[in-house]
């Protein structure tokens, strides 16, 4: 059986559902072609942790912390590599005392100077934003890492500065490198004494993503798979994904991006914090408590509206990110009470809510946690509407209409 789309005259969620759980519960299908690679590749987070872990020590980062402190550490690139930046900057927290700043631009900030460190990050090495902060770091003197692809223009920058370069083997698309493009990010962060990440914060993250990759497998019936739960929940409807952290907003948007990218569903992300002060107001909209209010009171309850819904998910922190690791406090204790009221607010107007609880000692093996399901229910929710998660046409048609 090949994947194919609803089949035509199904409307709704009802429709929907009954295709994807058809798809989504024949292991054999989602295994085959480009799709089974993308399935794999996810599933192989855990071991791209601990190789890139391997290949950052090779690289010999401690040499960073030679000259001291710096002033400001620039993570530099786009899409997946940008989100590096976003990662280090909640894991450094508040009470980190050199600013971390995700730099999306080509170049660098223009304050940048021989005080400050750039991280440049591409998962191909031809990054024009990367490659862009690389040159520009090496003419102003500040010291720079590079992250990519062997064998690329943004290796050959590294080694014409003599800066170290780590090199990640290439995985098509970049989307599914993430924890290959973090982790040197974040041990060369920890070379420069800026956080702390002892090697069982690591092993303990790769442990999970195993663990989750092993519960979320193609093989696994939607019923026991939680991956293949959520790409069923989303399914027809319009995702809003809050997180109750800093850490959980990174991996909130991190959801955000691979729903649009491999199942091209619009979605809302961002953080509790933010919703509370106006966002909160869609709840009301005409997709959310309007839709309820329009809904015919004498219609089966158990049958499924074909007005399009938002559903909520929210992504649930106990912990605190910072040099001293996860702290139980008001500030926590404010976010989760946020949480409970938002998903509470959302269950009055009729808006069906999701929650991922956030699991683990470390900021990393909590956010870990709360992208490995997610990251596989993307691919799922692609794969029950027939659509390649791997390949998505209006990326390449958009660079071809923007080539000069």
């Amino acid at each position: 059986m090949a994947l194919q789309p609803p089949p035509e005259g199904a409307s709704g969620l009802t429709g929907l559902r009954e295709a994807d759980e058809r798809l989504l519960n024949d292991g054999e299908v989602l295994q085959q072609g480009e799709p089974g690679i993308m399935l794999r590749t996810i599933a192989s987070a855990g071991a791209q942790l601990r190789e890139s872990a391997s290949m950052a020590a090779e690289a010999r980062l401690s040499a960073l912390a030679d000259e001291g402190r710096p002033r400001s550490v620039v993570v530099a690139g786009v899409g997946t590599a940008a989100r590096t930046g976003d990662i280090l900057a909640t894991i450094a927290g508040s009470r980190s005392v050199v600013p971390v700043i995700a730099y999306r631009s080509p170049g660098v900030p223009g304050w940048v100077g021989a005080a400050d460190v750039v991280i440049a990050v591409s998962a191909s090495g031809r990054s024009p934003e990367a490659i862009a902060a690389a040159d520009a770091a090496a003419r102003r003197g500040a010291r720079l890492v590079a992250v990519g692809a062997p064998d690329s223009e943004l290796a050959s920058l590294a080694d014409r500065a003599r800066a170290p370069f780590v090199p990640i083997p290439r995985r098509a698309p970049a989307r599914v490198s993430l924890w290959a493009l973090a982790v040197p990010v974040l041990v060369a962060t920890r070379a420069l004494g800026l956080i702390r990440l002892p090697e069982a914060d690591l092993a303990e993250t790769a442990a999970r993503l195993d663990a989750d990759a092993e519960r979320c497998r193609p093989g696994a019936d939607s019923f026991v798979n939680p991956a293949k739960a959520l790409a069923l929940d989303l399914a027809g409807s319009i995702p809003v994904i809050w997180g109750s952290s800093p850490l959980a907003a990174v991996a909130a948007r991190r959801f955000a991006d691979m729903l649009s990218t491999n199942a091209r569903y619009p979605t809302i992300a961002g953080d509790l914090g933010e919703a509370g002060r106006g966002r909160v107001g869609i709840l009301d909209g005409v997709y959310g408590g309007l839709a309820e209010a329009s809904r015919d009171i004498f219609a089966d309850p158990k049958a499924e509206s074909d007005v399009t819904r938002l559903r909520l998910v929210i992504l649930r922190d106990g912990g605190f990110s910072g040099d001293d690791g996860p702290v139980e406090g008001e500030p926590v204790a404010v976010e989760l009470r946020r949480a409970d009221a938002v998903a509470e607010l959302a269950a009055r107007r009729g808006v069906r809510v999701s929650v991922i609880e956030a699991e683990g000692a470390s900021a990393l093996e909590r956010f870990a946690s709360l992208v490995a399901v997610p990251d596989f229910a993307s691919v799922y929710l692609a794969l029950a509407h027939g659509f390649d998660p791997a390949a998505v046409p209006a990326v390449t048609e958009l660079k071809e209409l923007s080539a000069p």
